[in-house]
């Protein structure tokens, strides 16, 4: 017997056959970068209807994997292998299969995936995962493959009931169509019969041309409920007998528990339960406010920790001296160190630039309800990390993972922190001394003041520059925390983390000779993804740094840039469109008594070409508002342009408030920052008008949620320089510019 083609192996480890419960056709259907193990047998239908749906998990018809499933009234089911926290997943990824499988985007009905790292992993991250820009990225092949094959099997079995060429049909609207015979039949009708078919290999994908829906502008579809109130959240959680707590933690960095007054907690009306954890306690009761006052009368009081000494200070002191030293080398293209060194001082330039901790004041603070039994768990909550989630809530509970399930909710706001499972471990742990089901809500000074934060950044960085002031040798060193290590430790090689590089190690321009170093300081700070992890650092940086070039050489900003990208076509493209949107050469015209000025920004990460022109003018007193942001971007083939233009909106805005106001300060050991009152988030009358512009493309998609946040911040930076002369080297700005706006 000849041995099969590695290729045809994996093709048909993609897309494998068993009979459906009831009739029907289930279709195992893998993500590329499951457990290969796990594509050997087709899941049980069990595992399709894990997660609450709208159909029975026995309904007879046509399934495919855990992912997709057709009754006999042509409805379609989708279990969505990402979660949905505002970045339009829950409209875009549809879409993908709406598209192939010639099905009404209204005929499509979605549910959660429940946690299954077999099933539901991502190929771009290696797990169930959704974060880092990658939900269209990762599902634009292996969905729309799936989409195409249970097309094509259902129109071989209409094709086989009339005895016709299945070239000879078409389909449209959830329906198979024979013109010559004027004939239909609906996909309902037909996935009994597709069940007894063989699965196609290589199933033709739409081109470009022939799209009917990707690439237009498509209502999200969860806007109505979220607008009427039916769409359920974290917070939302109900259940029967419930009770909710309000916790508290220590204040200070390893502190524990030292003394409570659980009497007074417990003689408030509704208050329930006092819980303890080493570091934390939770009040149980009827009600939110019950909760909160009990808390309140609880008073509790704290030991210090081992680094309840802690200062931001000291910190940044110390990653200074960490800063000088050699670091691990992420990349060596000649000897860019010597020619610094070589390089007269009026021919080169060395900055050190400063980016804060930032915390990631989601709009919905932390929470997780919990009912926890002798013989299994279920948590209710909004999470970007299921699987990871139901793994450490079982080690917390004793028990087995497959006794936990996870009731996945939408997310208010996840921005990385929901990457995190440190409140449902805590939430948990409180759970086994709570008497029955629980839901657990941290409120926002607790949110803010224990979240896992963005770490701080140190970036040594210089040049040596030719006699037309381009860079002939780049040095860039990165010293900060290495949130990879923790995360995902298999990530960090030879003394690298790939995410604290990101941006810094495949900076766009042409140098001859480039050296970047990666130094590993670890704050006692807890540190997290934060949105547009490590480019949203270093994009500001190297851009930065790119307009402090510019401006050495006395050279315009954009034309600079444009020199240097000369092997980057889509990156200048995307620059001299935005360039001309904003109205580069043109005056800036600015409020009387202020001072104005454009800054601009390019980047490639993930996945897109991006281009931001800020304006900005500056009061007399060194107030900053910021009037437009002009947007350009090559992000490959458009899903939906209103869900490119609503994130990147979104990014922008994002990435404004925390240029202009974030940062998180450690006094004694205790986060300073407690609420929006001086963790300031952008208001409506402040944030600015935000274009954006789409090139055309035909190139596999690229990620949209985060490239917004990155490129910001460096245009806003640069328009300040423009409008002011200051050079912003530490983030926020803040009141850097106070009295000295005219200077």
């Amino acid at each position: 017997m000849s041995k099969q083609s590695p290729s045809l192996a994996a093709r048909r480890d993609f897309l494998r056959v068993s009979a459906a419960a009831g009739g029907g056709l289930l279709v195992a259907f893998a993500l590329p970068g499951c457990n290969r193990d796990s594509r050997k047998e087709p899941p049980p239908e069990a595992a399709v209807g894990h997660a609450t749906s709208r159909l029975s998990t026995d309904s007879p018809g046509l399934s495919t994997a855990g992912f997709i499933r057709i009754d006999r009234a042509g409805l379609v089911t989708f279990t969505v292998h990402k979660v949905e926290m505002g970045q339009g997943t829950y409209t875009s990824i549809p879409m993908l299969l709406a598209e192939e499988l010639d099905v009404d985007l209204a005929k499509v009905r979605l549910e959660h995936a429940p946690a299954n790292n077999a099933l539901y992993a991502d190929a771009l991250l290696g797990g169930q995962v959704t974060g880092g820009s990658t939900s269209i990225r990762g599902a634009w092949g292996p969905l729309r493959k799936a989409g195409a094959t249970a097309r094509a099997m259902l129109v071989s079995a209409a094709a086989q009931s009339w005895n016709v060429d299945p070239a000879s049909c078409t389909t449209a609207n959830g329906t198979v169509t024979h013109a010559a015979s004027k004939r239909s039949l609906g996909y309902g009708d037909l996935v009994d019969a597709a069940a007894k078919l063989p699965v196609p290999q290589d199933v033709a994908l739409k081109k470009p041309a022939d799209f009917r829906l990707i690439g237009t502008p498509v209502k999200r579809l969860d806007s109505a409920d979220k607008v009427n109130g039916t769409a359920q959240f974290g917070i939302d959680a109900k259940l029967a007998n419930m009770s909710i707590a309000t916790v508290a933690a220590a204040p200070m960095l390893g502190g524990t528990l030292a003394s409570a007054d659980d009497a007074k907690a417990l003689a408030v009306p509704g208050v329930r339960q006092v819980l303890k954890l080493n570091n934390a306690v939770a009040v149980v009761a009827a009600h939110m406010w019950a909760a909160k006052q009990g808390l309140a009368a609880l008073a509790p009081t704290w030991k210090d920790g081992p680094a309840s000494g802690a200062s931001l200070a000291g910190i940044v002191a110390d990653m200074d001296a960490a800063s000088r030293k050699a670091g691990a080398v992420a990349r060596h293209e000649g000897d860019a160190v010597a020619a610094i060194q070589q390089a007269a001082a009026n021919r080169k330039l060395e900055v050190v630039y400063q980016m804060p901790f930032l915390a990631h004041a989601t709009m919905e603070p932390m929470n997780c309800t919990v009912d926890l039994r002798p013989d299994g768990c279920d948590l209710y909550v909004g999470t970007q990390v299921p699987a990871l989630a139901q793994a450490e809530a079982a080690k917390v509970a004793g028990l087995k993972p497959e006794q936990v399930r996870v009731h996945n909710h939408y997310l208010g706001g996840g921005f990385g922190r929901r990457l995190e499972v440190d409140f449902i471990v805590q939430a948990v742990a409180f759970a086994k001394q709570a008497k029955g089901p629980v839901k657990f809500v941290w409120t926002r000074e607790e949110d803010i003041q224990h979240d896992m934060y963005r770490p701080y950044y140190l970036d040594r960085i210089s040049a040596a520059l030719d006699d037309q002031g381009r860079p002939t040798a780049w040095f860039h060193r990165v010293t900060g925390s290495s949130i990879m290590a923790r995360f995902a430790p298999a990530a960090v090689k030879d003394g690298i983390d790939s995410d604290a590089v990101e941006g810094a190690k495949d900076q766009p321009y042409s140098v001859p000779a480039v050296q970047v170093e990666y130094v590993r300081h670890e704050p006692p700070l807890p540190t997290a993804f934060w949105r547009g992890v490590g480019a949203t650092h270093n994009v500001w940086v190297v851009e930065s740094f790119v307009d402090e070039l510019a401006a050495a050489a006395r050279q315009d900003p954009v034309a600079y840039r444009l020199a240097l990208l000369d092997k980057q076509p889509r990156l200048r493209a995307v620059l001299k469109l935005a360039a001309e949107k904003a109205g580069w050469a043109q005056p800036l015209q600015v409020p009387a008594g202020r001072r104005g000025g454009r800054g601009v920004s390019v980047q490639f990460a993930f996945g897109t070409y991006m281009a931001q022109v800020a304006e900005v003018s500056v009061s007399a007193e060194g107030e900053v508002a910021v009037h437009r942001v002009v947007c350009v971007l090559d992000c490959g083939q458009v899903v939906n342009p209103d869900t490119v233009s609503a994130q990147i909106e979104s990014g922008v805005v994002f990435g404004l408030g925390a240029g202009l106001w974030n940062e998180i300060t450690l006094d004694k050991g205790r986060v300073q920052q407690s609420n929006f009152g001086d963790y300031r988030v952008m208001r409506f009358n402040e944030a600015p008008r935000v274009e954006v512009h789409v090139v055309q493309s035909a190139e596999s998609p690229g990620g949209i949620g985060e490239t917004g946040t990155s490129g910001v911040t460096p245009a806003l930076t640069n328009a300040i320089f423009a409008a002011t002369g200051r050079r912003i080297r530490k983030l926020p700005v803040g009141e850097q510019l106070k009295g000295k706006a005219a200077a």
